[in-house]
Parts: C-alpha cells; structure tokens; sequence
C-alpha cells in the first residue's frame, strides 16, 4: 500500500473509532501549593526500599537521584535515605512494604507484582504495548496517572512514573532461533505477560532473579534468559554463555518503573514536600532513561566485540507471539476490571500514536540506517 493510501485509511479509521471511542484528553497541570504562611517547614525523615542492586547503576542510581534532588529542593528538610534491594525488604517485596508502611516509600515495577493482579504489569510494559515517549505522553497528557491513582489507591499507594529502560534487548540464547518450530521446549528465564505468550507458543518459561541467571545459563539449567539491554547484560557477562543475542524484546517495548509511597504518609507530607517529590521524580524519570540511551550503544559495540552475535526475532515467532498476546489481553480482561479498565485506555492512546510515531520519526531512522548500513553516514 502506498503511504499517502495508509494515511488516509488510517485517518479514516480513526474518525470512525472516535465516534465509539473517546481519545485520552490533555491532563490539567496541577495547582501550585498554597503560599508559605511564614511557618518553618518542619524536618522529615523517610526510607526508600528499591528492588534495584547498587550494581544496576543506572537504574538504582535513579532512585538516589530522587533523594538528592529532593534534599536539596527543601534545604535538607525533607531527607529520604535509599536501601538496595534486598537489604531492608526483599526486591520483590517494595509494594507490600510501602503498602503496610514498613518503608514510606519504594522504587519498584509494577509486573513485579503480576501475581497479584495483572493490571500491575500495565504500569511498566505489556508486550507489543507503549514505548517510552508513549507511555510518558499517556501518563503525563493522557488517561494513566489518574486511572493508576485510582488503581493503586486499593492498595494504599500513590504512584509516580520513576525511570525507564526503553524497548529492551530479547535476551540471550544458547542456540540459534530460526523459527517458531525452535521455541517448542525451549527453557527461558522471563516474567509476567511475557512469559504467558513464551507457554502459548511452547516454551517453558522460569522464574529467576537476576543473580541466578548466569549460572543457569552456564550449567545448561535454562536454555535462554532475557534481562535488560547492553549496559546492564554486560555486566552480568551473559555472552560468555550463550552467544546469541535477540532483539527486540517485543515483551518490553519500553519498560517503565514507579516511585511508591505510602498513601498516609503521602497525605500528611507538607505541599511543599509533596511539589519537591514530583518534581524530582519527573527528573528522575527523564534522566534513567537519558543514561540507558548514553550508554547502550557503546555497551553493544563491546559485546559484539566479545563475541555477541545479534539475531533479529523471526518473523512467523514475531506474528505468532502478537497474535497470543491479543488472545491473552481479552481474557485478562473478560474476567479482571481492574486490568480491562486500564487496558482499554492504553490501546485507545496507542492506536493514534502508533501511526504518528511510524509516520514521521521511524521513517527517518529508517532512512538513517540505510545510510549507515551503505556506509555514507
């Protein structure tokens, strides 16, 4: 189809969706906190658990990033101190620690908790869903923030957008993917939503945090791990096992992670603090994802020159997983309103935006590529 035909199907598409379904509209800004009284704002000590290690550097460091900024937004009145995972609070265990009020606040992704309840899993990345400037136009202009405060107020929590990776790498495997057919038994360390379409497709997907990827991969345990991107696979030297390399983690087009805090301890913090804590945790959201694009494309130059071999997800295995996803995400939704309310939301802004971000800026890179691969860049 030619383009000037796509743009005007689509268009026409989207005038007819939109007399069924309304688009997200702008979010309103927030009201400045009221005006200082002239009473001293009083010193408040909190602590923040994180489901990230001090070796994620980017990602951990996000959230020091976050205690930092706030510090010095409130002249040192309102101190947050951060705790790695593991060291107060298991990583997987920041949502029930903020929740109870163990810790006031936390630095976690939502499908961490997909167990709980899947709509969990729409806070970070659901396959073949939003990228990054999606998800922060969905939260930050669109439906998100409101439908997650509502969401995660069952549960006791505000939430904040807290960082993101981007579309992901597809993880490391032992032997070459040349087909769906290859995928059949095939044994792969990945979690929630992506895990569900690696079983619809015949896979044996397992559960494994970070530190026991490697020498499962090493002893054969599992035959493939997906985990991040280039800067941080690198630094678990996951090509030193299993050489093959995939791209795109079509399970993690843009993976976001939150700021939890304590929903009665965030309605008794000052305006004030409450204004320094958005406004870090906006900056903290743009610089994570500002590192990871800093550094990525140096770290997978190294890994290719270590021995890292890319392959591109075949084609009849991109189809086949896209098509277990939709299958997935109507039951999901038959049968959970948390999740269908949410969802609904998502692939409304997603439609439009899809289009646009294909219209203008993927056709540049695209060009841009060719360039490159034709050596005149």
């Amino acid at each position: 189809m030619q383009r000037r035909e796509f743009i005007k199907n689509a268009g026409l598409g989207l005038a007819a969706a939109a007399g069924t379904t309304a688009l997200p509209t702008l979010a309103q800004s927030p009201a400045p906190p009221a005006a200082s009284s002239g009473q001293e704002l009083p010193t408040i000590k909190w602590r923040m658990a994180s489901s990230f290690p001090k070796s994620l550097d980017a990602l951990y460091g996000g959230g020091e990033l976050l205690t930092q900024r706030i510090a010095e937004i409130t002249g040192g009145k309102f101190e947050i101190r951060s705790f790695a995972g593991g060291e107060i609070v298991p990583p997987f265990g920041v949502l029930d620690a903020v929740q109870q009020n163990t810790v006031e606040c936390g630095h976690t992704c939502g499908y961490y908790y997909h167990g709980k309840n899947k709509a969990f899993s729409l806070d970070t990345t659901i396959p073949f869903g939003l990228g990054v400037r999606q998800l922060n136009a969905w939260y930050y202009y669109g439906d998100a923030l409101t439908l997650f405060r509502e969401f995660y107020g069952k549960y006791n929590i505000v939430n904040f957008p807290g960082g993101n990776t981007g579309t992901q790498m597809g993880g490391w495997f032992r032997k070459e993917v040349k087909s769906l057919e290859d995928l059949k038994g095939l044994k792969i360390r990945i979690p929630g939503f992506g895990a569900e379409i690696f079983s619809a497709l015949g896979a044996v997907p397992q559960a494994l945090p970070g530190a026991e990827i490697y020498p499962a991969l090493e002893r054969g345990a599992v035959d493939a791990a997906e985990w991040i991107g280039p800067y941080d696979d690198e630094k678990l030297g996951f090509y030193k096992v299993a050489k093959f390399y995939y791209y795109p983690a079509w399970w993690e087009p843009g993976t976001m992670f939150s700021f939890y805090i304590n929903k009665e301890q965030w309605e008794k913090l000052p305006k004030p603090y409450q204004t320094a804590f958005e406004v870090a945790a906006a900056e903290a959201n743009i610089r994570i994802m500002a590192n990871y694009d800093a550094k990525n494309p140096f770290a997978i130059q190294r890994l290719v020159q270590n021995g890292a071999q890319l392959r591109r997800y075949p084609d009849d295995a991109m189809k086949a997983a896209y098509d277990a996803a939709q299958k997935i995400y109507a039951e999901e939704s038959a049968k959970n309103p948390d999740f269908k309310k949410i969802y609904d939301s998502l692939r409304a802004f997603q439609q439009p935006s899809d289009i646009w971000m294909g219209l203008a800026e993927n056709t540049l890179m695209k060009f841009m590529q060719e360039q490159l691969r034709a050596k005149k860049s």
